[in-house]
């Protein structure tokens, strides 16, 4: 290793606009005799790392683009591990979501350029999921349907088995569940052929449980969520990552990777654990998730987690049958419960069981109560009340009406069912059959 990048290693700790000009100075070296290789592989990773813990998107876009002239001189395989690399250093930058998208395009018109087909395909399967993040849901279906016929052709499972599972994932986000099944099963049928690295087998064992929570399944959804927690357990271990990186990176690059690909695994893990306790609240089995820390070492460390804290206390709210706790709970991790789609939508599905069954329990003593005096025992304001029950009446959870003259509930006893009619109807239709046969048997003679 060259003393500039000695230097630039002990400025980096204190002054990271030195560090930045003393890398710059061996990746841009205009004598590359003087500069080995991997001093300027080196030096366009700290460069990255740097840039990313300054939360400067625009600067690392610059280097991504002005690194073009050093990728071409490395191997095909080097250049696109090292882009790949680059990239995904955006995802510690915060609002830096714009930016990947543009370098990821910019990267592939350049890989197109140089006709690096593998490159190109990476990438493109990348924007995919970029476009997933950014809700441009159209642009990557089509980029989807691109890329899936090119690998089809060249019977590239794995990144089949990638672009697959993008595709169940664009699907789910637009509600199209049967296709977003369909899209899985691919997945899964491509998988099934070759070996599956744990982390992607992971993402497909998430997705399914994803799948079948949304369907109601929540008990085979909670052994798919098991599965990926437990899938994770060694790519989760920093030390086991950054032995794995390869000798020629230098510290800083090689501690930031190994501590970025920790954390991003370990946040799946967290994600899977999460929606583990979700399950059990919604099948009615707060009791359980306090067994759910003593399943290992994994579960346990996620104990004092801000989002696991707030799922005890709404399945604390659904034990007691509390809606005012639901509700303090709710206000109190607004942004743990709603930032994560799958939680918010069936925690709201829960809130309105509950409130259901409150307003059930609450009126079933009455043949006529005034809304008021409802809104008051529960807690909640009129208005709200007074939509819920009137949504309950044309659900048929309970059979009355509302006489907003008076502000009052009148409810009625569930009416009887009546089987005279069908009764009668069955004996027509005997009756009809029974002369048919008459006139049929006549017709004969």
């Amino acid at each position: 290793m060259s003393s500039l990048l000695c230097r630039a290693q002990e400025a980096a700790k204190q002054s990271p606009q030195q560090a930045i000009e003393l890398y710059s100075s061996v990746l841009f070296a205009e004598n590359t005799d003087n500069v080995s290789v991997v001093d300027r592989e080196v030096a366009l990773l700290s460069l990255a790392v740097l840039f990313e813990r300054m939360q400067d998107a625009a600067a690392l876009t610059k280097l991504i683009n002005d690194s073009q002239s050093y990728l071409v001189t490395v191997s095909k395989a080097k250049s696109s591990k090292l882009i790949r690399t680059l990239v995904d250093r955006f995802n510690g930058i915060q609002g830096g979501l714009q930016a990947q998208i543009g370098t990821c395009k910019s990267m592939l018109e350049w890989a197109k350029s140089e006709n690096r087909e593998y490159l190109r395909q990476a990438l493109e399967t990348r924007l995919v999921s970029l476009y997933l993040d950014n809700r441009m849901y159209t642009e990557a279906l089509a980029l989807t349907s691109r890329l899936l016929s090119e690998l089809k052709k060249l019977d590239d499972r794995m990144q089949l088995v990638e672009v697959h599972l993008l595709e169940s994932r664009v699907y789910m986000a637009l509600k199209n569940l049967p296709k977003s099944r369909a899209a899985l099963t691919s997945a899964r049928t491509a998988a099934n052929s070759i070996y599956t690295p744990p982390p992607l087998q992971a993402q497909l064992d998430l997705q399914s449980g994803t799948l079948h929570s949304d369907e109601g399944d929540f008990k085979t959804a909670y052994s798919y969520f098991f599965e990926t927690m437990e899938g994770l357990n060694v790519y989760a271990n920093p030390k086991t990552t950054s032995e794995s990186a390869e000798p020629s990176t230098s510290p800083t690059a090689l501690v930031a990777q190994g501590a970025s690909t920790a954390a991003k695994y370990e946040e799946q893990q967290l994600r899977a654990f999460s929606y583990m306790i979700l399950c059990k609240i919604m099948t009615q089995q707060p009791d359980d998730i306090t067994s759910l820390f003593a399943t290992g070492k994994t579960a346990a460390k996620f104990r004092d987690q801000q989002v696991v804290a707030a799922l005890q206390a709404v399945a604390k709210a659904q034990k007691q049958r509390s809606l005012a706790d639901f509700e303090k709970a709710l206000s109190e991790f607004r942004n743990e419960l709603q930032s994560d789609e799958l939680i918010r939508n069936h925690l709201t599905a829960l809130y309105d069981t509950l409130m259901e069954q409150n307003l059930v329990r609450l009126i079933e003593p009455y043949s006529r109560v005034e809304i008021t005096h409802v809104a008051k025992l529960i807690g909640l304001p009129i208005g709200v009340v007074e939509n819920k029950l009137s949504q309950m009446i044309l659900d048929k959870v309970f059979f009355g009406v509302l006489d907003q003259g008076n502000g009052c509930l009148v409810i009625f006893p569930e009416p009887k069912h009546d089987q005279i009619y069908e009764t009668t109807l069955d004996t027509v239709k005997s009756l009809s059959n029974v002369v048919e046969s008459l006139y049929v048997k006549a017709a004969s003679l």
